[in-house]
């Protein structure tokens, strides 16, 4: 019989030690020391075992080769009918990859990966359940109104059972929903404690790596947003995605925290609908609030998120201070570089925004990070500050700096490609973006600056 024993692992980053601290030595963390029993178990007894091992789960122990030495071929990926989901994987699913997707309750996760399995048609794909029935299942496929498929449900939580269905089924998709409710035979603790969650997801890490076969795991998070179990989960992980968004809005943004094959900027747009998820091929349309009438210290500015550019709406809105010391409070965009916009407006600008509260909004729950949205935000300020209109036909794309200049930003012909399709009139950029760039190839009118001074005499109604 296999002997037990307790020992004391870090909730937060995982972290082994022999008896309980107030504080984890590893990451810092206090009050996240917790006792569980493990149990050492023989290999047979549980875990997966590839079908050329030997008896015990033995094979040949593996040899240094050096690296010109090692054969390699690159294996396509597995294109998926879901184009915003091969956006942010990186061009389809990764043969024997590993894939974590978090998010808050209720979000669409277990939607999402159900919608994916029923729409890749002629492939063997095998969903694990450990939270819902079969029942439960075949009403939300139902519901997503998805053409027939080679998927096939089950509904397990013991990681060596699914194994011995896995091994005769021969899946080509592995969708474990979730990782906190599996639970494997060599650890004796509860399903959902950290030395639980690190040994499941680390036979499935050897299952997708051994079989080739990719496998999509579901994991909850904390209260605090973060992925819950320890933080070595995210590490032996290829892919991290998380779905964000409000339960009470419709729509729903798919990101990339991590990614071994691609780029980790992108991001997906859907829209949560009865029939399932819809992809946002269009994501700038919603973005941009219809109105009849325009209104000050409303702008539109243009950023990049990833490959994509996306047109936003920048709203501020200024007033007395009658409250002692000036609010400055935003969302969706930094605060401290908020503080500096503000700074170089009064400095280089003229404008005397010290006694006055602002609040800016970037629409949409977005959260903007490229610096191409200055001019924007600099002009919804002052909009709103003169109680000017500006033209909603007038898009801006560069960013500010402390002499007041306005700089060039990347990418600028995509940028403008952007504005044009979606019908805008005149576009704001740096006269610095002007080399290389062919102005006849736009029908939108392109207005090159060098200071705000510029931009507020051709702006303000």
């Amino acid at each position: 019989m296999a002997k037990l024993k307790t020992t004391f692992f870090c909730q937060s980053c995982g972290n082994q030690t022999a008896k309980w601290l107030g504080r984890c030595p590893a990451c810092g963390e206090w009050n996240t020391i917790v006792e569980e029993v493990v149990q050492k178990d023989e290999p047979e007894k549980g875990g997966w075992r590839a079908p050329s091992a030997g008896p015990g789960g033995l094979k040949v122990a593996a040899k240094p080769k050096a690296l010109h030495a090692i054969n390699y071929e690159e294996q396509p990926r597995i294109p998926t009918t879901d184009g915003e989901l091969n956006r942010v994987l990186g061009g389809g699913i990764v043969p024997g990859s590993l894939v974590l997707i978090g998010g808050e309750p209720g979000i669409g996760k277990s939607t999402l990966l159900l919608q994916i399995a029923l729409s890749l048609a002629g492939m063997r794909v095998l969903y694990v359940s450990g939270e819902e029935s079969e029942q439960q299942i075949k009403m939300r496929a139902e519901r997503l109104d998805a053409p027939t498929s080679d998927c096939h449900v089950m509904t397990e939580t013991a990681t060596q059972n699914i194994f011995r269905v896995v091994e005769h089924f021969e899946p080509e998709i592995l969708i474990i929903d979730s990782i906190q409710t599996m639970q494997s035979s060599l650890v004796e603790s509860g399903a959902g404690s950290v030395s639980q969650v690190r040994e499941c997801a680390a036979e499935f890490m050897k299952y997708a790596k051994e079989s080739g076969v990719p496998v999509f795991m579901i994991g909850h998070i904390t209260k605090e947003g973060s992925l819950a179990g320890p933080k070595v989960l995210e590490h032996m992980v290829d892919t991290v995605l998380t779905f964000e968004g409000d339960r009470h809005t419709t729509y729903r943004i798919l990101r990339t925290t991590k990614n071994r094959f691609g780029s980790t900027d992108e991001l997906g747009i859907y829209e949560m609908l009865g029939t399932g998820l819809r992809q946002v091929t269009n994501p700038s349309e919603i973005l941009i609030s219809q109105r009849d009438e325009a209104l000050s210290g409303v702008t539109i500015g243009s950023m990049l998120e990833g490959n994509r550019p996306l047109m936003i709406e920048t709203q501020a809105l200024v007033t007395v201070a009658n409250y002692g010391t000036p609010q400055r409070s935003s969302t969706g965009f930094d605060a401290k570089r908020l503080n500096m916009l503000l700074a170089v407006l009064e400095k280089r600008g003229g404008f005397r925004l010290g006694q006055q509260d602002v609040f800016l909004n970037i629409a949409g729950g977005l959260r903007v990070e490229d610096p191409a949205i200055d001019l924007a935000v600099c002009a919804a300020i002052v909009s709103s500050y003169e109680d000017i209109a500006i033209s909603p036909s007038i898009a801006f794309a560069a960013e500010v700096g402390l002499g007041g200049e306005v700089r060039a930003v990347s990418r600028i012909e995509s940028r403008i490609a952007e504005a044009e399709k979606l019908g805008f009139k005149q576009m704001f950029i740096s006269k610095y973006n002007l080399k290389g760039l062919d102005t006849k190839n736009y029908k939108i009118s392109i207005k090159p600056v060098s200071r705000l001074d510029e931009v507020f005499q051709g702006v303000l109604m």
